[in-house]
């Protein structure tokens, strides 16, 4: 059955604010809340708002598209779906219904290692584009066999996370109790070994175990090696990691701090985003998450080197509020703002925002 859009429902804060009186307290926890204190989550945002964009007038912009190619795609649109676990604990029909709303707009859609359902299942009804995001397990059998279903199942891309191989400090849902519902599970990893961990009174897991297996460098070289699919980066926030990436053989980056889920108080994406493109000069895209809620968000971050956006969080309010339609009607709302804002300040395509579409710094 496909759910009715409020008709006040004119901005993705709309959908954050109506997702809030639908889902229950300990799930919106999970899907609202960030690490410790919360303050890369919020600088994320605030670093977009604090931007200020540049107006060009009387531009020639017939023609004018959002149009991209990206590691071998034709896309509408620089929005892409961010991976984000667990779909179902927003609808009833989760990461099918994601899917679908991501389809009506012609949008590509990461499905993440956590799904409630699995990836071939998501594939197998999918319509449009999917790229698979991969979190590298203890045994590297278990790794090849994750790439080997998401390479069968059709997805066109493998977006390794690499900031979290351990879970950052969650307050907000320790204190709202967050459990997973009865059977809700990641059950792409059904059967997989997971780290041996080790157990010491007044210890936590994360010195005990926890850390032995994590993915190295190295394991990205190895990963490299073991598929054709384009091999991209996310969580890369530093000069110094984009630097390594591309010694490694990569196909592309993400800047991202996982949504300010991980370690507090790491800079804003918006921050990183131009240390990042400048060491990669070019060598390979680089994408960028955290924080977009505007299309104006999405020509700042254009404007600073990256190649296209993902959105997280707004996937989950939209489909809570409106399902499958929801994630559709967010989608456009994020390409219809983003045509104003190139219109205002004249850039018929992608190609054509650089810098100069950015106020001056004083």
């Amino acid at each position: 059955m496909t759910q009715a859009i409020p008709p006040d429902v004119v901005a993705l804060e709309d959908y954050q604010r109506l997702a809030a009186a639908i889902l229950p307290v300990p799930a919106r926890a999970y899907v609202d809340g960030a690490g410790a204190d919360g303050l890369t989550a919020q600088a994320n945002l605030a670093a977009w708002r604090g931007i200020r964009l540049q107006s060009r007038l009387l531009c020639d912009m017939r023609g004018a598209h959002t149009g991209l190619r990206l590691f071998g795609l034709d896309l509408p649109h620089p929005f892409l779906l961010a991976p984000v676990a667990f779909h179902g604990l927003a609808h009833a029909e989760g990461e099918h219904a994601t899917a679908l709303g991501a389809a009506a707009t012609g949008s590509l859609m990461v499905v993440s290692t956590q799904s409630g359902l699995p990836l071939e299942e998501i594939a197998a009804r999918a319509q449009g584009p999917l790229w698979f995001q991969l979190y590298m397990q203890p045994d590297r059998a278990d790794t090849l066999a994750l790439v080997r279903r998401a390479e069968a199942a059709g997805c066109r891309a493998l977006v390794v996370t690499v900031d979290a191989p351990v879970n950052g400090i969650r307050n907000t849902e320790a204190r709202a109790g967050f459990a997973l519902p009865e059977g809700l599970r990641a059950v792409n990893l059904d059967g997989m070994r997971p780290p041996q961990i080790r157990s010491e009174p007044g210890r936590a897991a994360t010195f005990l175990g926890l850390l032995d297996q994590a993915p190295r460098w190295e394991d990205i070289v190895w990963l490299k090696a073991q598929t054709r699919l384009p091999l991209l980066l996310k969580g890369i926030m530093s000069a110094h990691d984009a630097g390594r990436a591309v010694a490694a053989g990569v196909d592309g980056v993400i800047v991202s701090n996982h949504g300010g889920r991980a370690l507090d108080t790491l800079p804003a994406t918006a921050e990183a985003l131009p240390v990042v493109a400048r060491q990669v000069a070019g060598r390979i895209p680089v994408l960028c998450d955290g924080g977009i809620r505007r299309g104006t968000d999405a020509l700042k971050a254009l404007a600073m080197g990256a190649a296209a956006v993902l959105v997280g969080r707004p996937q989950l309010h939209a489909l809570a509020v409106g399902g499958a339609a929801g994630v559709a009607h967010m989608l456009t709302i994020l390409r219809a703002e983003l045509e104003v804002a190139m219109a205002l300040t004249g850039r018929r395509d992608l190609a054509g925002i650089d810098e100069t579409v950015l106020w001056p710094s004083p």
